[in-house]
Formats: C-alpha cells, sequence, structure tokens
C-alpha cells in the first residue's frame, strides 16, 4: 500500500476521482447530476511557469514567476485539470537570439477539449550572455562599534575573492563586493565572522546576480591604543613663610594611558599637581593624575605623594661691605648712604645652610657703569650663597661721583 501511495500517478487519479465525487455531491439548478457536454470555466491563479533557454550560456529576464490560467470547457476536464494541476506553462527560448524580444506563454499537456486564456499571453524578454567574472571583496565594520581607546586594523578576508556570475550588462554594473560584519555591542577584541556578501552598483542598489561562494570568513584585528609614560610632579603656588619644600616622591612613577593613536604619539607624560601653598609639615596626598584632552583612560588613576619640607631659620648678617664695581678711573665716588658703607642682610633657609653663613660669604656692591658727575641713586645687589635666600636692609645707596682731574 505504502508502495501505491508513493506512486504520483495513483495520487492524480484519486485526486480526479474526489474531483468528480465532490461536485456530483453539489446541489445543480434543476438538476442533480451531471449532464454529459455542460460547460464550466475556472481560473488558476499563480500557475508557475517554466522557461527552456541555454542555463549554461545565457541569463534571461522579464518572464513572470507565475501567471494566470483560465480554462473553459466540459465540467469534468475543467475540474480534473484544476484539482490536479497536471499541465504546464511555459516559454520556449532554446532557439531565442540575443536581444530583446517579445515571446508568447504556452501551455502543454493540457486537454484539447479545454480552452485556455493566459494573463498575461505574452511578455517582453531580454536575453543576454551569461559571465564569470572574478572579483576582490572588501570588508567593512562599522567602526562606531569598536570601544574607545581601541583601534581596528585591516580587516583579513578568507577567500579574497569570489566568482560572480550574471547577465553582462549586470556585471559591468558591479561596483562594491561587500561584507559587512554587523555586531552587538561594543569591540575591543580581534573577532572572525562568517559575512554574507552583497553585490552593488555605483548607486548601492543590489544587482540580481549569483556569488560563489556567498558568504566569506572576516577577521577584524583590534588592537589596544596603550602607552606608558612619566608621571611628573607640578608644583602649584609658594610654600608658607619658614618653610621649604625639600622633596616630593610618588609611589608610583609612570602611568598607561589610553586614547586615539595621534594623541599617544603626541603624549610625553602626565602630571599631578601639588599646592605646596598648604603644605607646612612632612605630609603624603593621595592626587589624581592628570592627563590631557584626547586621554581617554589612565592607569593608576591616583597616586600617592609624598612631601618632606624643612623648616627655615632666618638670621641676620651684618657689616657686610659695600663696595663700588664699575667706576672709570678718571672719577671717584662718595657713598652718602648707608654711611657706614655697610649693609645688613635677613638671611633665610634651613638651619643647617643659615646657621653657618658669615658676612664675607656675601658680596654686597654697586654698580656705577656708565654714570657721570652728581648725585645718584643706585640699587644695591647681592651675590651669595646658593642655598639660602636673603634680603638687605637697604634696597639703595645715594652716592656722588666727581671728577679725579
Amino acid at each position: 500500500m505504502d508502495k501505491l501511495m508513493d506512486n504520483p500517478w495513483f495520487i492524480k487519479i484519486l485526486a480526479l476521482l474526489l474531483a468528480v465525487l465532490l461536485y456530483s455531491s453539489v446541489p445543480h439548478k434543476g438538476n442533480d447530476v451531471n449532464v454529459p457536454g455542460e460547460q464550466a470555466t475556472e481560473t488558476i491563479e499563480d500557475m508557475p511557469v517554466k522557461v527552456y533557454y541555454d542555463t549554461e550560456n545565457l541569463v534571461v529576464s522579464g518572464i513572470p514567476n507565475t501567471v494566470d490560467v483560465t480554462l473553459k470547457g466540459p465540467i469534468t476536464h475543467v475540474q480534473s485539470a484544476k484539482a490536479l494541476r497536471n499541465f504546464e506553462v511555459f516559454v520556449d527560448l532554446t532557439d531565442a537570439k540575443i536581444g530583446k524580444q517579445k515571446v508568447n506563454l504556452k501551455v502543454k499537456d493540457l486537454s484539447d477539449k479545454l480552452k485556455v486564456t493566459l494573463k498575461p499571453a505574452s511578455v517582453n524578454v531580454t536575453i543576454q550572455e551569461k559571465i564569470t567574472k572574478e572579483f576582490k571583496v572588501d570588508a567593512e565594520i562599522n567602526r562606531s562599534q569598536i570601544e574607545e581607546g581601541y583601534t581596528a586594523e585591516q580587516p583579513i578576508v578568507e577567500p579574497k575573492k569570489v566568482k560572480i556570475t550574471g547577465a553582462k550588462d549586470v556585471i559591468d554594473r558591479i561596483s562594491y563586493v561587500k561584507a559587512t560584519i554587523e555586531e552587538k555591542g561594543k569591540l575591543k577584541d580581534t573577532i572572525t565572522k562568517e559575512a554574507r556578501i552583497q553585490v552593488l552598483d555605483k548607486e548601492l542598489n543590489k544587482l540580481d546576480v549569483v556569488v560563489e561562494p556567498g558568504t566569506v570568513k572576516v577577521t577584524i584585528p583590534i588592537k589596544s591604543n596603550t602607552k606608558t609614560v612619566p608621571i611628573n610632579v607640578v608644583k602649584k603656588g609658594i610654600a608658607p613663610p619658614g618653610v621649604t619644600i625639600e622633596s616630593i616622591e610618588l609611589d608610583e612613577k609612570e602611568a598607561t594611558i589610553i586614547g586615539n593613536e595621534d594623541v599617544l604619539k603626541n603624549t610625553e607624560n602626565v602630571r599631578v599637581e601639588v599646592d605646596i601653598s598648604k603644605i607646612s609639615e612632612n605630609t603624603t596626598l593621595t592626587l589624581p593624575v592628570i592627563i590631557s584632552n584626547g586621554i581617554t583612560k589612565v592607569t593608576p588613576e591616583t597616586v600617592k605623594a609624598t612631601v618632606v619640607v624643612k623648616k627655615q631659620e632666618e638670621k641676620t648678617v651684618s657689616g657686610v661691605p659695600l663696595k663700588i664695581r664699575g667706576l672709570p678711573e678718571t672719577y671717584k665716588a662718595e657713598i652718602n648712604d648707608p654711611t657706614s658703607h655697610t649693609i645688613n642682610l635677613v638671611v633665610n633657609g634651613s638651619s643647617e645652610s643659615v646657621s653657618g653663613v658669615r658676612p664675607e660669604d656675601f658680596t654686597v656692591f654697586i654698580d656705577l657703569s656708565g654714570l657721570t658727575e652728581g648725585s645718584h641713586n643706585v640699587k644695591i645687589q647681592v651675590e651669595g650663597p646658593t642655598d639660602v635666600n636673603w634680603k638687605p636692609d637697604k634696597a639703595t645707596a645715594k652716592i656722588t661721583i666727581t671728577n679725579n682731574a
């Protein structure tokens, strides 16, 4: 029985019998049975259209996938054809030439007792030479999907080229052969995905072609844009009176930064800022690492800065002689003020530096270069040790210059 059910002719005959029985069971006006020679008209919608042509070398366009078939004739034949659909609508282009032409649709394997009407009955077709060309595949990825601080390098496509088959004029219109990867979420690791090929013209319209293979494997190498740079200490403000900042040491000397490749090239360091105006004794501060525009991340974000201070001492060094420089031999100068011809210096610095200074460690002078006869107020200048600060008790000296002649 199973073999009988698999036989297509058995199925068709069974369908015909069922159709006849079904029709016979429906009441008819003035009659309960079929009348020999009774006519009927039925329309079969979406009947497939088959095309016969040289599929190896040609491409045909313009043939509809389906047509509507209207059958007219003896009712049993109409019902049988409609139920079984055991006929074929076709277009024969086996002898057609390349170019555009109008062709009629035909029907075969249909009872000659039936009259058939096709909609449409004829179509305009284009027959073209089928060609196959090889094209390079360009991989694409949405750059906005790359995590900030990372860069997608040149994609790797395998295979690099695909064969595309289609009508010659369609192949000639190919401008782009793309494999596009669409991923959800941000990417920061190298990925490999299967991507379907899209064949487009210059207006980005999809073209009707056959691609072999239809998919390619695309690898997008993704790398982190990082750089290790030193952390610089920047002092802000002025230390309180009597305080010297001896050292500032960080627990981390370097930081790793992430950002755009061009920004990284131009970034040589990051920094922490220490406000020394608020420091009067040894202390440890937790400070943020400051980055420039374009840097998206820094590690570590904070560092500890250990500040060592030295309290300053103050001492007055008295009686430092005031000397004269730059006076030509033809002139002589008299210091009118200070009358003692000496200066007192207020010296401050670390206790060990201040304790050892003496008057002879300093040179106090006025420079009379370029001055002529007469009275002048001249700035008092001091030279002394580099590890202390000083201030003279007078800023200027009054002098009188006369000619020796």
